[in-house]
């Protein structure tokens, strides 16, 4: 992989003296400004809870000139940083770092809860570790002002109603024919972006090859495992370089780390405009250098820019009022993707679907039960968005049989094997949400399926519904990737091409460092999870879990994904 590049460095009380604190909006800055070819960074506190500190930080590592034109902010690379409080300013005097890589459809936001609980369950270990939580190229191009606004009415107005927040007016969603510098936007350049990165932030090698632990979620450990067999410099005799040598170990989140999606079968959904790239490298990249093929992954349902803003929208009103009666399926427009998307999660069978009735704003809901719609795994029907938020509550509960019945077999990668359960009653009760450690309690219910299944228990829940609604609302990164590039997909579905099987210079790489497996026990891999790879096992976690489970869990015991990556950063690679 021939991508060097040179930069100016500038002497130390320069750099120094060249550092601006500005203070905006209340809000404490740190610029660095470009000087002599040194790169711009800023780093903008958002919260310090506890023993945990978070920022946004900024890093400017232009693109290519061959990318073309494209919005300014893309020359930017971000990622939240998680540290301990009490802990080094200076990332490089932390004991550790976890740089984490996101999966399909995702944004860094996602990694909030576990970024904070493994933060702060080794600083209880007298540890002073840091989590970053990458954020891809592409999340440059999504418009935060409406869900920052913090009020559910507001940022609805502002996404489709064409009305200012802040004296700003959104500039719509973007367009394929807008993306053309994402049809370059593969595995390589995703790669390269991870090491700029970290030659930017930390420049001494020795020191990213004893304090880097490099890993990802889903898709995120395969951009790992791409990354562990690069080469920097062009010269594969030279081995500072290589991405193995960045890391002092990998850590796995319901994935693997590889160069295959083979282990990751049901995380691409089968609707998607996904192209064939039974094509060939060469045909699909002149697609999408064209046009002809999307250059952002997405479906007419659920999985495109504007649906998914939905999602932090939801987010803000059950962080706003969680028990107050949402009125948000109706005060949303009327338009087919809405439409379409809601029918599609909110119908109990197919002729709920074709008919639309009785449609999701016929029922009274909370704001928490309809991000729990939303997003819990026993409402959600696709696999790779399911987390175990609690329970519907309130009212009386039916079996959900669209688009998989209960109980059967079909595809449970795509669809997950938990049985999905709808609220019943049209125009009746309210109904509310039962937060994940409350699911079990003398006052549960205790709804069941019509063949007498339970629908959930409490060793089944482990996410809080107020910790999801935090990460999708209140985090300057978004929790989905709105406009994720086709060609990193597409580029890894082709790994045995030429074009692609270049870029796996130090195959031995992927071995090179202590590995770190942690898997939900009803994620995507269950019921093949590898013995070989000796995983940790989150019983009763689904794909998002291990990114969202709450620190307290119902059966007493210490939350196992954070600490066991806590246990990692600790032990000596």
């Amino acid at each position: 992989m021939n991508t060097s590049r040179s930069r100016g460095r500038t002497p130390k009380a320069l750099r120094t003296a060249a550092l601006a604190v500005l203070l905006t909006a209340g809000t404490l800055t740190v610029a660095v400004p470009e000087a002599q070819g040194e790169t711009a960074r800023t780093e903008t506190p958002v919260s310090s809870v506890g023993s945990v500190t978070e920022s946004v930080v900024r890093v400017k590592v232009p693109l290519p000139a061959s990318f073309g034109a494209r919005p300014a902010a893309c020359d930017w690379l971000s990622y939240l940083r998680y540290r301990s409080s009490d802990g080094p300013a200076a990332p490089a005097d932390a004991d550790r770092i976890l740089v984490a890589q996101p999966g399909i459809l995702e944004g860094a936001g996602a990694f909030d809860s576990v970024a904070r609980n493994t933060v702060a369950r080794a600083a209880e270990q007298g540890r002073h570790i840091e989590f970053w939580a990458l954020d891809r190229r592409s999340n440059c191009l999504e418009d935060h002002t409406g869900v920052d606004s913090g009020d559910q009415h507001t940022a609805v107005d502002y996404y489709y109603r064409g009305k200012q927040v802040a004296g700003r007016t959104f500039a719509g969603f973007v367009g394929n024919d807008q993306l053309g510098w994402m049809a370059k936007l593969g595995i390589q350049q995703t790669v390269r972006d991870q090491y700029d990165l970290l030659t930017a932030e930390l420049p001494d090698q020795g020191l990213r090859k004893r304090k880097v632990l490099c890993g990802g979620h889903s898709l995120g450990g395969v951009v790992t495992g791409y990354f562990a067999t690069a080469d920097f410099d062009g010269d594969p005799a030279t081995t500072a370089d290589a991405g193995y040598n960045q890391c002092a170990g990998y850590f796995a989140l319901d994935t693997t780390v590889s160069t295959s999606l083979a282990d990751l079968s049901g995380s691409i959904p089968d609707d998607t405009d996904l192209p064939d790239v039974g094509l060939g490298y060469g045909v699909v990249q002149a697609g999408l250098d064209s046009g002809v093929l999307p250059r952002s992954l997405s479906a007419p349902v659920l999985l495109n820019p504007e649906t998914m803003t939905l999602l932090a929208i939801a987010g803000v009103g059950a962080l706003q009022n969680p028990d107050g009666e949402s009125d948000l399926p109706s005060y949303l427009p009327a338009n087919t993707n809405i439409e379409a998307t809601n029918r599609f999660l909110f119908s109990k069978d197919t002729a709920t679907f074709l008919t639309g009735t009785p449609a999701v704003k016929d029922f009274r809901l909370t704001n928490a039960a309809v991000l729990g719609a939303l997003l819990d795994d026993n409402s959600v029907p696709l696999a790779f968005l399911q987390s175990s938020v609690g329970f519907f509550d309130g009212g009386p509960i039916t079996d959900k049989n669209f688009p998989a019945a209960n109980g059967s077999s079909s595809q449970p990668a795509l669809f997950g094997t938990q049985y999905k359960a709808i609220p019943a009653e049209p125009h009746g009760p309210l109904y509310t949400w039962r937060d994940y450690d409350r699911v079990g309690a003398a006052d549960d219910p205790d709804y069941r399926s019509s063949d007498g299944t339970p629908f959930t228990s409490a060793g089944e829940e482990v996410t809080d519904i107020q910790e999801l609604a935090r990460s999708l609302a209140r985090q300057p990164l978004d929790f989905t990737e709105q406009y994720f590039p086709t060609k990193l997909v597409t580029d890894i579905e082709l790994a045995t091409s030429p074009q692609v099987k270049q870029l796996v210079v130090h195959p031995d790489g992927l071995t090179a460092n202590p590995t770190l497996t942690v898997l939900a026990g009803d994620g995507l891999l269950a019921g093949r999870i590898p013995a070989d790879l000796h995983p940790v096992v989150a019983d009763g976690y689904q794909h998002l879990d291990v990114l969202t489970a709450a620190p307290a869990q119902n059966n007493g015991r210490p939350e196992p994904v954070s600490t066991n990556l806590a246990r990692f950063a600790r032990a000596p690679q």
